[in-house]
């Protein structure tokens, strides 16, 4: 009985992972694909901007409304539906023409990818013991930087020889898995629980989140998510703009951002293994405070060892402390409003992603220079590691209703 109860939650983890890959493989190759986009169709600094902002804006949209959808018509759904969306999105964009289709198009993708996330933490969340819970949403998370390394991997080989057309077909293929996951994914146990249960309204729900049981952690987690998602598309979104400017070649930035994503790894397997051991509070703000120090250390960089260096601390960092958050985040609410919760605060995180891309072409054309970008960078992630330091709830070990 145990085993097969291990087996299916590995299944859960392996099902729900390969799409969070998918969604990663996605984001990794927009950053490529601006670098790439600006050489082609001679994008100013701010169109570039606006590409990811755009692709933020979807993710806000969709981590609130595919949220609240899935405390009404369950996790399952919504995970194959925004899959589909932000697949179908990709493969239409490889032929477009002019920069409006695609930022239309973006923005849909953003809403697939926005709402996906959220949802696929939370199923996960509710579907292991209390005692094995944030390990295994971190290992969840962990499969972002697979998605990373294949977007590195594509957007190194395919680009430069075939376009960036070509790329974006290839993300097309997590639209086959959707149908997949039709057929072989059960729903959260605790869902199914409450299915049958009077659902709340829409409004009942956001009211919930806010309502004085839920109102302490809910400011936390969105002052959270905004500093975390500000700073990290921030940053990584320009990351092989970055080096261009530096001198690399667009070729050799791809070389180089890959180099980084391979940190990513032991840096999830370190939160995967502390979360359980020291507590989401003691990763989120260890992480963090290591994200802070590496953000400024790679803006201030003057050399190829200390920018690759630094770009290594910064991946290792940062997406521990990601997967540190989405552990954390479903853990907050009780399961009738948790897909609610947890999507609101992603949301209010995606308003962060919009504006830190456009943040970095407009200082820059105000002649701001690289290491005061990143030192901005640097004081947000401060800040969240603050507010969940002094102001956040301790949910390791702690019984999801």
């Amino acid at each position: 009985m145990a085993m097969k109860k291990e087996i299916s939650q590995r299944k859960i983890l392996g099902i729900a992972g390969l799409g969070w890959m998918f969604d990663a493989m996605d984001v990794g190759m927009l950053s490529f694909i601006i670098t790439a986009l600006q050489v082609d169709w001679g994008l100013t600094g701010k169109e570039m901007g606006w590409i990811g902002s755009m692709n933020s804006i979807g993710m806000a949209v969709g981590a609130l409304v595919f949220g609240v959808m899935a405390d009404r018509i369950g996790r399952k759904h919504v995970f194959m539906i925004t899959l589909l969306l932000f697949s179908i999105g990709s493969g239409l964009s490889a032929f477009t023409t002019s920069l409006t289709i695609f930022l239309i198009l973006r923005f849909f993708i953003g809403m697939g990818l926005g709402g996906e996330l959220p949802v696929a933490s939370t199923l996960v969340s509710e579907s292991v013991p209390k005692e094995k819970r944030g390990r295994v949403v971190v290992l969840l998370e962990s499969f972002w930087a697979f998605g990373w390394l294949l977007a590195a991997v594509i957007s190194y080989f395919v680009i430069p020889k075939y376009g960036w057309q070509a790329a974006l077909l290839i993300s097309v293929l997590p639209a086959f898995y959707a149908i997949y996951l039709r057929l072989h994914l059960p729903d959260s146990p605790k869902f199914l629980k409450v299915e049958k249960e009077k659902k709340l309204t829409i409004k009942e729900s956001m009211q919930a989140v806010w309502s004085k049981e839920n109102r302490k952690q809910t400011a936390t987690l969105w002052i959270l998510w905004f500093c975390v998602v500000f700073s990290y598309y921030g940053m990584f979104l320009w990351l092989p703009s970055v080096m261009v400017s530096q001198g690399f070649s667009m070729i050799k930035s791809f070389e180089y951002v890959l180099i980084m994503t391979l940190a990513q790894l032991p840096g999830y397997a370190v939160a995967a293994y502390l979360i359980e051991k020291a507590g989401r509070k003691f990763v989120l703000v260890l992480f963090l405070a290591g994200t802070a120090g590496s953000a400024f250390m790679f803006g201030v960089a003057d050399s190829t060892a200390m920018l690759l260096t630094a770009g290594i601390l910064l991946s290792f960092f940062n997406l521990g402390a990601w997967g540190a958050l989405y552990a954390y985040t479903p853990e907050q609410y009780s399961t009738k409003v948790r897909g609610t919760g947890a999507g609101m605060a992603a949301a209010v995180g995606r308003v962060g992603g919009i504006l830190g891309p456009l943040l970095v072409p407009y200082l820059t054309a105000q002649n701001v220079s690289i290491p005061t970008i990143f030192t901005i960078f640097c004081i947000a992630v401060l800040i969240g590691a603050a507010v969940v330091l002094f102001f956040g709830k301790e949910t390791k070990n702690i019984e999801i209703i």
